[in-house]
Parts: C-alpha cells; sequence; structure tokens
C-alpha cells in the first residue's frame, strides 16, 4: 500500500509538472494583458459588478474575499502582476491558474468558466465551502464581515490566509480572528496534519517564499471548537505567498518545482475542505 501511495504521488507530481508546462505554452500564445500600476480612488470603484462572475451551480468555484481593509475596499482592472490593494493581489491569474490545475490533476470537477469575488460580509459566500483571502494583514474589519465570518466558518466554511508577513500583520490576524471565533487560538500545523496529506503527500512545510526571503515561513491553523483533532477551519500561510507562485507560474519567474509545489498545497486545502 504504501509503495502504491508513493508511485500514485510520483504520478500527481508529474501531472502536475505537465499541467504547469501547458499554462507556460498557452501564455506564449496569448495576447499581451494590460498592466496597471496605479488603482483609481477606492470610492469609484465600490461594486464588483464589472467584474467577470460565474452563477451558482453548485461545483467548486474558486472564491476570493473582498474585505475592508485599512485602504478601502477599491478595485482597479489588471491587478495581477503586483498591482490593486492587497486582497486583489495577484487577480486574477492565480485564480485562473489555481482553477486550471484543480481540473487538471483532480475529479472534482471544479467550475472552469471562472472564478468569483465574494464580499466579507455579503451572505452569498455561505454557499462556497472554500475562501482564499490575500494580505489579511492589512485586514480593518467591519462588525459586518466579523459577524458573517463567524456563522460561515460555524457551519463548515474554510478559509486560506496567504500573502501577509511580519510580526506587525500577524497581530493583527490573530486580533481579527479572536474577534470572529473568540476562544480559539492558531497553532503550528505540522508535516503530519491531515490537510497536508489529503491529497498529494507533502514532503516538507519548508516551502521557500517567492519574495521577502528574510521571513520564515510557517503554517498556522484554527481547528473547531479549538481542539486540535477537530476540523482545520482557517489555514495560514504565515510569511509565505503562494498566491505569487500560483500568478507566475505561466510566466517562468519561479523553478518549476516550487510552482509545483505551491500548487500541490492550494489542491490539498482543497480537497480536505470538501471532504470534512
Amino acid at each position: 500500500m504504501k509503495r502504491e501511495t508513493r508511485a500514485m504521488g510520483a504520478i500527481m507530481v508529474l501531472a502536475t509538472a505537465l499541467a504547469t508546462l501547458s499554462l507556460a505554452a498557452a501564455a506564449l500564445h496569448e495576447p499581451h494583458r494590460a498592466e496597471h500600476t496605479a488603482a483609481p480612488e477606492p470610492a469609484l470603484l465600490s461594486s464588483l459588478q464589472e467584474f467577470p462572475r460565474v452563477s451558482y451551480d453548485g461545483s467548486y468555484t474558486f472564491v476570493r474575499v473582498r474585505f475592508n481593509s485599512f485602504r478601502g475596499r477599491g478595485f482597479g482592472r489588471g491587478f495581477g502582476r503586483g498591482g490593486g490593494p492587497g486582497w486583489a493581489h495577484d487577480y486574477p491569474y492565480a485564480d485562473e491558474n489555481f482553477i486550471k490545475i484543480l481540473d487538471e490533476v483532480t475529479l472534482l470537477g471544479p467550475n472552469t468558466e471562472g472564478t468569483n469575488i465574494v464580499d466579507a460580509d455579503d451572505p452569498d459566500l455561505h454557499r462556497h465551502p472554500i475562501a482564499y483571502v490575500s494580505e489579511p494583514g492589512e485586514w480593518a474589519p467591519t462588525q459586518a464581515e466579523v459577524d458573517n465570518l463567524a456563522g460561515y466558518l460555524g457551519k463548515g466554511g474554510f478559509l486560506i490566509l496567504d500573502d501577509f508577513r511580519s510580526d506587525r500583520e500577524w497581530r493583527n490576524v490573530e486580533a481579527i480572528f479572536n474577534a470572529i471565533l473568540p476562544g480559539h487560538r492558531f497553532r503550528l500545523l505540522e508535516l503530519e496534519e491531515p490537510i497536508f496529506n489529503a491529497f498529494f503527500q507533502i514532503e516538507t512545510l519548508d516551502l521557500p517564499p517567492p519574495t521577502f526571503g528574510q521571513y520564515r515561513p510557517v503554517f498556522l491553523g484554527l481547528h473547531e471548537n479549538d481542539d486540535p483533532d477537530g476540523r482545520l477551519m482557517v489555514i495560514a500561510n504565515f510569511n509565505n505567498d503562494i498566491g505569487d507562485y500560483w500568478e507566475y507560474s505561466d510566466r517562468g519567474y519561479f523553478p518549476i518545482d516550487l510552482s509545483n509545489e505551491a500548487y500541490k498545497f492550494g489542491v490539498n486545502y482543497v480537497i480536505y475542505a470538501m471532504n470534512r
């Protein structure tokens, strides 16, 4: 059984590498995407209606959370490749690339027609079992966001926190979740945690950050009822930026093996959350 598991893991790693290379090849034939270096004032871009949305059909759809930050909720077009507010970093490229990989290597059958952005205080978030949060270190939650997220997590929702670093940002995130889930505390996650074996067999948690290499990356989690043996409700890629690997996997900026590892973490997160 162990030999079969390792063999399957090797096949999946190969499939992931091939899928990543396919994305890179496809990128060579895509029209150039315009880059934007500055976002308009937040007040001019408060609506989500101008961004592509896919209708809810019951299948897994990648959802990114838009939250109230110290800089507001502004959103300019073309925020990937380094622009826009923190909650939108790497959008839409990371989201699109990840869903292609998920569809390629699993039988989950995710929605490949597009991805969605949902406000942290929007009840529609409860339709989606998994949500991705970029740069929570600059989150300044409203009470409506706290209440909605508390209900979301309590009913089985799962949050992925990514792209944040430093003691200052960590203190902010910790304070936010003390408000959302009083009595719960983040715990350092070890390799034996079920989420790291949910689909791929993760061999090491030492995934170097694509940027800000002066910080030591770790994975932390919040468990239901503050029980380390309970369901993981929140995972934090602290001092790391897995979304950056996803975004740039079609550009060759980072080694393919590191991009593949980043995808493996993301796939495991989804498969774990869909089966708990």
